[in-house]
């Protein structure tokens, strides 16, 4: 797939894929990887990839004329191809058009994809993890090889979040740094495993799609919900089997006497007290510290957060249950004559209210988003007036797709848009020394409207070219869950 632009030098070509612009000897490779030397033509060396898939409806794909081009006759009953960026080229320098701008008639709609493989030195990846760990103090630095690449965001929900990259960390610090943080973000976008260090906090390995490793355990579950929302949810199952239940939970632990639930079951005072900060009834927060012991908290022992019992409601005999938020840790007590939990086994009724926890603990994984920004540059690719593809982006009138997988698009200026690189097929992302990631990107959307928009029209080329035998072209199964990109919910609609 020779490249236009290359310029010679005694027996090298000079590469304008990126600011880089390598010198490359016959037969050699660019300092990316991805450009080589081929006889004196300037090549991409990945494959480029191209989806199949086949239509819901049953119906082909017309291949159909733009400008000079004419249909040669040709209706398709084959799965349909979506051409995406991956290995398709850049569009550096910014003014020529995109490598590859694809037509294609889809359910009675003419139809383009604009095609190119963005050079994004702003961007980064939003890394969930699914554990109730402490992984660091939040804004704490997260560093691979020792190197700043990102740090610890706001906790959600029965996860721990990083962000990581950002333009900052790659062009803003040392060299070293730059470096270190490209070759992580890569390594990520594409599936791999990265080892972080969290100052203050622990080591974690994430791997796009794969639990989590904290220190180098292996997590297992995701928790059910916080300690209240575990009361509410079992509080029947509890009823009869135990006097008193305490969920632990670092952001909110559940007192079952205490709490609505219980109240509305008829579950009597049992006279324990709690450390921490109590919120609403039978809600407590700040029980102990944030650590990797029960429930997300520093705790080995689960009595460390429990005060003296209260005489006037407890007695000798009564039993407590004290588990976390995902079963994991889990510990029967029964008051002694001096009041005191003395542990004691649990019963297999009681034992089977835990397994219950654990069963409903979705497995935990790390989730690996790829962000980025389609500056100006990029947008030049697609049309001599940039500003109007981000103007039809935020109108629905076209579809960004990153490798032909969906993406959430950012209300506001610009196109910044995420991807879950799970959906992207496998080594959709590559790099440049400068540093910065290389990321396909697609804008899909009607002829009519690219033309309005000013597009590239002397570029378009049937859909009919790309069917065929190419060394350099691979065509991959489209995934089942991705929304098929030449029929998404804005062609639907025009459909109707």
């Amino acid at each position: 797939m020779p490249e236009a632009g290359a310029t010679t030098a005694t027996d090298k070509i000079r590469c304008d894929a990126c600011p880089v612009m390598c010198y490359i000897k016959p037969g050699q490779k660019g300092a990316c990887d991805r450009y080589g030397n081929d006889n004196g033509v300037l090549v991409r060396v990945d494959p480029h990839i191209v989806l199949e898939h086949a239509l819901e409806d049953g119906s082909g794909v017309v291949p159909f004329g733009a400008g000079t081009l004419d249909w040669d006759g040709n209706i398709l009953r084959e799965p349909a191809t979506f051409v995406t960026a991956i290995g398709a080229g850049t569009t550096y320098p910014d003014y020529k058009p995109a490598p590859f701008i694809v037509a294609s008639e889809i359910a009675g709609i003419d139809m383009v994809t604009v095609v190119t493989e963005g050079i994004f030195s702003y961007c980064g990846v939003k890394v969930k993890i699914d554990t109730d760990r402490h992984l660091g103090p939040e804004r704490a630095l997260a560093r691979v090889a020792g190197e700043p690449v990102g740090h610890v965001t706001t906790g959600e929900y029965g996860s721990q979040m990083l962000s990581l990259g950002g333009v900052h960390h790659l062009t803003g610090g040392s060299k070293a740094e730059g470096r270190v943080t490209c070759d992580a973000l890569l390594k990520l976008c594409n599936g791999e495993a990265v080892e972080l260090v969290i100052d203050e906090g622990a080591t974690v390995v994430v791997q796009s799609g794969r639990p989590p490793q904290v220190n180098g355990a292996v997590e297992e579950r995701m928790r059910v919900g916080c300690g209240s929302a575990t009361i509410g949810m079992f509080a029947k199952q509890w009823l009869g089997l135990v006097d008193e239940v305490v969920v632990v939970d670092d952001h909110i632990t559940g007192v079952l006497s205490e709490h609505q639930a219980g109240k509305l079951l008829g579950i009597p005072d049992t006279g324990l007290k709690m450390k921490g900060r109590r919120s609403t009834p039978g809600r407590y927060f700040q029980v102990a510290q944030p650590g990797t012991g029960w429930g997300g908290t520093d705790i080995a022992d689960p009595l460390n957060i429990l005060g003296a019992f209260n005489p006037k409601s407890a007695r000798p005999g009564l039993t407590l249950l004290m588990v976390s938020t995902t079963g994991e840790h889990a510990a029967y007590f029964v008051l002694d004559e001096a009041l005191r939990p003395v542990e004691a086994t649990m019963p297999d009724a009681l034992a089977r209210t835990v397994a219950l926890i654990k069963e409903n603990c979705e497995p935990a994984l790390s989730t690996v988003l790829f962000m980025g920004g389609a500056g100006g540059s990029l947008r030049a690719g697609v049309t001599d007036n940039p500003v109007r593809l981000t103007r039809s982006v935020k109108d629905a009138l076209t579809v960004v797709t990153c490798g032909g997988a969906p993406t959430y698009v950012w209300p506001g200026g610009g196109i910044t848009f995420m991807v879950d690189v799970a959906r992207v097929p496998p080594n959709g992302f590559g790099s440049v020394p400068t540093p910065a990631l290389v990321a396909p990107i697609e804008f899909t959307l009607r002829l009519d409207d690219y033309r309005k928009l000013g597009g590239h029209m002397d570029q378009v080329r049937p859909l009919s070219e790309f069917r065929g035998s190419d060394e350099r072209r691979r065509q991959v199964p489209h995934r089942a869950d991705n929304p098929w990109p030449l029929l998404p919910d804005a062609v639907r609609a025009l459909r109707r």
